[in-house]
């Protein structure tokens, strides 16, 4: 017959031999769960690195353009107030390069680029955009120009350094074979709904007008400069 205590011992090996299982079981349980704590403690971290970047740069992009501005002018770089003032000078017979086509050249804003012609605002994107309503310099009146100043997928935009620009200033425009210089008189803010600075007048002059202020863009700056002369 068999003794309790071979019974015993048979008890305890069966139960030893489910309980094994059941802690191999557990333990991969606990492999898999501490697996996917460090997965989700890895994207957490991406994520967060990614908002501290995303956020650092929506702080720091307006900013980048000024840094820009002062660092052409301290490298007497190309695109640098003294360099394109040279240009706004040049004659045909100089050695500095006359731009070919239709440009828009404002020393003070770091400024040359070739005026865009287009049917509506989505010219903007390409450059200083005249407005098609507005007249152009060989005929006289009212020239209006527009540029953005300042959007997060292009944070230098045309008219970034537009509050640059101070009475007395002179800008050129080559425009069809000729250039004409014009002398920069008068500065203001004004609501978007003021449509008079784009209206016609008898004098021949610039208007230029971007946003403003630069974060929180609720008015238009305005530069107004009358002509002073026409050469070539």
């Amino acid at each position: 017959m068999e003794s309790s205590s071979d019974r015993s011992q048979d008890t305890l090996k069966q139960s030893a031999l489910r309980g094994r299982p059941q802690s191999e079981a557990t333990l991969s349980q606990r492999h898999e769960c501490y697996d996917k704590e460090v997965k989700l403690a890895r994207i957490n971290t991406v994520l967060l690195a990614a908002i501290v970047v995303i956020n650092g740069y929506l702080l720091c992009a307006p900013f980048f353009p000024q840094l820009l501005y002062w660092w052409q002018d301290q490298q007497h770089s190309p695109g640098s107030t003294e360099a394109l003032a040279k240009v706004a000078a040049a004659k045909p017979s100089s050695h500095t390069p006359v731009p070919k086509g239709d440009w828009l050249v404002v020393p003070s804003m770091h400024l040359n680029d070739q005026i865009i012609e287009g049917k509506d605002a989505g010219a903007l994107k390409y450059g200083p955009w005249r407005r098609p309503t507005s007249s152009t310099p060989d005929k006289g009146g009212n020239t209006v120009i527009v540029g953005h100043r300042y959007t997060y997928t292009n944070p230098r935009g045309t008219f970034y350094n537009l509050n640059k620009v101070q009475i007395g200033d002179q800008i050129a425009i080559f425009w069809q074979g000729k250039k004409y210089t014009y002398d920069v008189t008068a500065i203001s803010q004004v609501s978007p709904n003021s449509t008079g600075v784009e209206a016609s007048t008898q004098d021949a002059r610039l208007t230029l007008y971007t946003c403003t202020p630069l974060w929180l863009p609720t008015d238009r700056l305005v530069v107004v400069a009358k002509l002073l002369e026409v050469k070539w």
